[in-house]
């Protein structure tokens, strides 16, 4: 009787703990953003200066680097060029040809006495070989898992970190969509080799990918890395002005949910997201339809046949119908996975990072979004987007209606972990 009594407890306990994953943060925005100023005026500028975080900074350069045939030889080429430091956290790191070449060119560094530090999500990297850590501890590389499993963060285990961030001797930084994986290798033109986007950056917003780096890296170890090694004096390297800032849910969860939305309400004339997995809450996509009530051009542009994620395909289509009927334009691209974050407003205002367009990244997941103020970049990467809407295939309302009732059934049955997703 007493151990049944035991043991229905410790389930009662386990279960509550498992249910502290589920839990949002206590600061949840209740109400849109109202438009009030455009994203030109300088009033939006300050508010999103100082609500989510840095300071926006002057003097950068970003430059995109798209598929895997651009974004690695780059961020190769900067870690075998470093001299001071190497600071370097992602999501998926599996084994493969590129883990496996990434480890090479960290390990030779630590041996030429570049302290090179690491974090790694527990989650993602659960496809990379144990030969591959030991190899890089082996070496000197400081590697560290963010939240490996343990009984006493059982409550925790859903909080991963899905920040993308390497920064090279505290000058060059790199940040975006790209994972370590073999899938994220080549030109991104067929099912094997998905579409992203990475972005290297210079000038002083550099510093603000360190620090968001150290965020996690001190949660992590317990210890901070800074003076010149890691924050030198930096030059204004273009025109660009920029910051990046970081979300989490142990602090800040809502600063993505607050970008976003006052972004979307300061359109004017034009918003183009394109978006990996997009499972908006209420709130986005209301904030979107009132977008398409001032007369704004919304155009999404989400994965099509090629997805690795099938029950985000079948959780998000609930919410396309309201966004169509309203107006705005959802095109899904054909020839591979679109892994890509991008959302261009107004050609003035750029936002790039880890962060996807659903509630995981939102509230769950530790993310880092770097957002440019430039209406030169931002026509460029509106010319990118222009591109990949070539390869995509528009999705019609009549065809949402009309889609199988398997489809809707399935929507309906992943409604209560839609956040989850």
């Amino acid at each position: 009787m007493l151990w049944a009594i035991g043991a229905t407890a410790l389930s009662t306990i386990l279960i509550l703990v498992f249910l502290q994953n589920f839990k949002s943060s206590e600061k949840v925005l209740e109400r849109k953003a109202e438009h009030r100023y455009a994203i030109s005026d300088p009033q939006f500028r300050r508010e999103m200066s100082v609500l989510l975080g840095p300071a926006i900074v002057q003097g950068n350069k970003v430059t995109a680097l798209h598929n895997g045939d651009e974004i690695f030889p780059a961020m190769l080429l900067a870690i075998r060029e470093a001299q001071t430091s190497i600071t370097f956290e992602t999501f998926i790191y599996w084994s493969g040809e590129i883990g496996e070449e990434l480890s090479h060119a960290l390990s030779e560094r630590a041996r030429a006495g570049v302290p090179v530090s690491v974090t790694i999500d527990w989650v993602g990297s659960s496809r990379m070989e144990q030969s591959l850590l030991d190899s890089m501890q082996e070496a000197g590389v400081q590697v560290h898992r963010f939240r490996p499993l343990h009984w006493y963060n059982f409550g925790s285990m859903n909080n991963r970190t899905h920040r993308k961030l390497l920064v090279i001797d505290g000058l060059i930084g790199f940040t975006g969509g790209v994972g370590i994986a073999d899938q994220w290798t080549g030109d991104g033109g067929d099912p094997d080799h998905w579409r992203d986007t990475h972005y290297q950056i210079e000038g002083p917003v550099v510093a603000q990918l360190q620090a968001a780096f150290n965020d996690n890296w001190i949660k992590t170890t317990g210890k901070v890395l800074n003076g010149p090694n890691y924050f030198p004096v930096l030059q204004d390297e273009g025109d660009m002005d920029a910051h990046m800032f970081v979300a989490s849910p142990s602090g800040g969860s809502e600063s993505m949910h607050l970008m976003y939305l006052l972004a979307i309400a300061a359109a004017e004339e034009t918003i183009d997201l394109a978006a990996s997995y997009f499972v908006p809450d209420p709130l986005l996509i209301e904030a979107l339809v009132a977008a398409r009530g001032r007369d704004v051009r919304v155009r999404i542009l989400l994965p099509g046949p090629h997805i690795d994620a099938f029950t985000v395909k079948i959780a998000s289509k609930i919410d396309w119908g309201t966004l169509l009927q309203a107006g705005a334009e959802i095109h899904v691209y054909q020839p591979t996975m679109l892994h890509t974050k991008l959302l261009v407003i107004d050609s003035e205002f750029v936002s790039v990072g880890s962060t996807n367009f659903d509630m995981r990244s939102i509230r769950l997941n530790d993310e880092a979004s770097l957002n440019v103020y430039s209406s030169d970049f931002a026509t460029k990467m509106a010319a990118v987007f222009e591109d990949d809407l070539l390869e995509a295939e528009s999705y019609s309302y009549d065809r949402w209606k009309n889609r199988p009732w398997r489809e809707k059934f399935s929507e309906t049955i992943l409604l209560p972990i839609k956040s989850q997703l």
